[in-house]
């Protein structure tokens, strides 16, 4: 449920125009919410004036709000001011002892605490300034400087990191509203204060990672990819499932590789292993058919899982891979039927990478992409000393890459 506090006309490059609600509106639409409905949580953003916060503060009081995160908007992504100079005094007085979270970015805390801040040392000095001012704990935002994202809590006593590898993208508008809107949910939902910051920094580094490129300037994060993540979890492991029982209904045993084959799919916005399902065990040969240990999880599969998050980092759409056994007559059949075909040779992979478990298909399929000829139907290798030469096909679903196995079924090896 939200509260306007102000309209803006703004896109992706600029503020072109503000215009604040009176402050006896605000309060009439903070009575119809909370006199109604009520709230666990609340989350303060951009404020403009000090009779608008004056108003917010009136209210939040009167109802007995005590989960209250509040983000000192202070400026738009191109510099805009989004709250009047004169209204910060009535923020760090009146607003900010009042906050469960007060979540500044360096420049905000700056700002609040009148501290210049370069190193770590005046992060965690300048967060004591602010936290003197009444805020049970700060949250400083480590976006604006160089290295990994790093954010830092501090609760009076102890200091806690939050840090995340940073995504080089200027698509990064809403990223502070929506990380405090987060930190807000998860506190309504009675997770303690690290925790809830944990949770929400996942969350906002998902929608950064898949945010929109649109506009000209800043375009904003996405807020749904972590959503559409969840809730196709059931969709995947069916669709698994499906193409599981077409492949046993074929007769594809001679495709099997000597270290056997498994078929994955990838949730939408998959980052992790964690992400991604497959078949616990692989799948086996058992004469010309094929069998499963069990039924598809997620977290199965190691080098399918890393061939399918490589491929997504080029294109999203392309979710699903499958292992089969590789022959010079299956690779002439590939070719035959006009599909993409890559290839990496194993005796190039750089020795740092043989060392890392699991980095090995990783590396042999950005290797592949990174020539930049679009996605391959398939990604073969010739193998190496220990390593079966191997094809891996490509798709965007499970009935897309069983549906390009069932062409190869009849040429055997």
């Amino acid at each position: 449920m939200s509260v306007v506090t102000a309209l803006t006309a703004q896109n992706t490059k600029e503020v072109r125009g503000i215009h604040a609600l009176p402050p006896a509106f605000i309060e009439q639409q903070l009575d119809a919410v909370l006199s109604d409905i009520g709230a666990d949580a609340a989350k303060t953003g951009m404020l403009f004036n000090a009779p608008t916060i004056e108003a917010v503060v009136g209210r939040l009081s009167a109802y007995g709000i005590k989960k209250i995160v509040v983000d000192p908007v202070m400026a738009a992504k191109g510099g805009d001011i989004l709250l009047l100079e004169e209204a910060r005094e009535t923020l760090a007085k009146r607003l900010i002892p009042m906050a469960m979270l007060v979540t500044p970015n360096i420049p905000e805390a700056e700002v609040l605490s009148k501290k210049s801040i370069s190193t770590e040392k005046d992060i965690h000095e300048s967060a004591r300034i602010i936290k003197a001012m009444g805020a049970k704990h700060v949250l400083i935002k480590g976006g604006h400087f160089k290295g990994p994202a790093k954010d830092i809590l501090y609760d009076g006593r102890r200091f806690f990191e939050f840090s995340k590898e940073r995504i080089h993208t200027p698509h990064t508008h809403g990223t502070g509203c929506t990380y405090s809107s987060a930190i807000a949910t998860f506190l309504a939902m009675d997770l303690d204060m690290e925790e809830a910051v944990g949770r929400a920094k996942d969350f906002i580094h998902t929608a950064i990672r898949f945010a929109f490129p649109l506009g000209k300037g800043h375009g904003p994060t996405n807020v749904y990819a972590p959503f559409a993540r969840d809730q196709a979890r059931c969709r995947v492991l069916e669709a698994l499932q499906t193409s599981l029982a077409r492949l046993q209904e074929a007769s594809i045993g001679h495709l099997m590789p000597e270290v056997q084959s498994n078929l994955a799919y990838a949730l939408p916005f998959a980052e992790t292993r964690a992400h991604v399902a497959a078949f616990p065990g692989r799948l086996v040969r058992l004469g010309e058919t094929i069998a499963s240990v069990r039924g598809p999880a997620f977290g199965s599969s190691r080098h399918i899982a890393n061939i399918i998050l490589t491929a997504m980092r080029h294109d999203l759409r392309y979710r699903s891979a499958m292992n089969i056994r590789f022959s010079e007559t299956m690779l002439r059949q590939c070719q035959a039927l006009g599909w993409k075909v890559g290839a990496f040779d194993r005796a190039q992979e750089p020795d740092d990478i043989k060392k890392r478990e699991g980095s090995s298909l990783e590396w042999g399929t950005e290797t592949v992409l990174s020539e930049g000829a679009g996605m391959p139907d398939v990604i073969y290798d010739r193998g190496d000393m220990g390593k079966e030469a191997m094809i891996r096909v490509l798709g965007r679903t499970p009935d897309e890459v069983v549906t390009k196995v069932l062409q190869l079924r009849e040429q055997r090896p």
